[in-house]
């Protein structure tokens, strides 16, 4: 507080305050109401930082503030994974679902494993299970890679990564899904689903009436994949700058 006798300077105009003024005699403002909205505009910063949620730090703290990786070859290997998946994400966001690149790609030959595996895991719980539990099978496996990487080691730019899979699995599922009805698609055993008892999502939406639903489905799950997958990149761009970041303040 400025002492009774003591010459003042306006905090506005920086123009020099008679003692006793109420207001300034330059630019008008009043001493009385602005002192307290500076005082006000200080506080608020740190009033929203303790104003937010606990699940939001706690969410912040488990996906980026525990990465502290801080080393040049890390930060290097992480770019280099980060384009590359970024480039093959782009490619498959931007393929019609009729083209079924995600079908194409050498990652389906690795979640069809997951996926017939699903099978059996699931078959205990009933035909619909079991069935359903293929598409299951090939989406639960990246989540849980997610989850041991996120929990487990505690590497969040990893658990990223398995997020882009998992949007890349359930973009994988579509094309099945709108193949319901047609069942032109090449099975496992050489032979569509016409020269079979139907596949998968054939028997799926025919249990549930919901066959006629087929396309709208899949566009849903393809439309759900490329979101999962934007997530991924934001996710794993976010960790990337910060690594960046204590990258250039360890050299610096």
């Amino acid at each position: 507080m400025l002492l009774e006798n003591a010459p003042a300077i306006c905090p506005q105009c920086r123009a020099e305050r008679p003692v006793g003024a109420e207001a300034c005699v330059r630019c008008g403002v009043i001493f009385a109401k602005y002192r307290p909205l500076s005082v006000n505009s200080k506080k608020r910063p740190s009033a929203r930082l303790h104003s937010r949620p606990r699940w939001i730090q706690t969410s912040r703290l488990w996906l980026i503030e525990s990465d502290q990786a801080a080393d040049s070859l890390t930060f290097y290997g992480r770019a280099v994974l980060f384009a590359g998946l970024l480039w093959w994400g782009w490619t498959l966001i931007a393929a019609p679902l009729e083209v079924n690149d995600a079908g194409a790609s050498f990652l389906h030959l690795v979640n069809l494993v997951f996926h017939e595996a699903g099978h059996v895991l699931f078959s205990p719980f009933g035909r619909f299970v079991m069935i359903l539990g293929g598409s299951l099978g090939q989406v639960l496996m990246p989540v849980i890679c997610l989850v041991v990487l996120l929990v487990k080691t505690r590497d969040p730019f990893g658990a990223s990564v398995a997020l882009w899979w998992t949007g890349e699995s359930v973009m994988d599922i579509a094309p099945y899904i709108n193949d319901a009805r047609t069942m032109d698609l090449v099975l496992l055993g050489g032979v569509t689903g016409k020269e079979t008892d139907g596949h998968d999502w054939n028997n799926i939406l025919t249990m549930l009436g919901l066959l006629e639903w087929d396309h709208r489905l899949a566009q849903l799950t393809h439309i759900i994949g490329i979101l999962i997958m934007l997530g991924s990149f934001l996710w794993g761009g976010i960790l990337l700058a910060r690594h960046r970041r204590r990258l250039s303040r360890r050299l610096s």
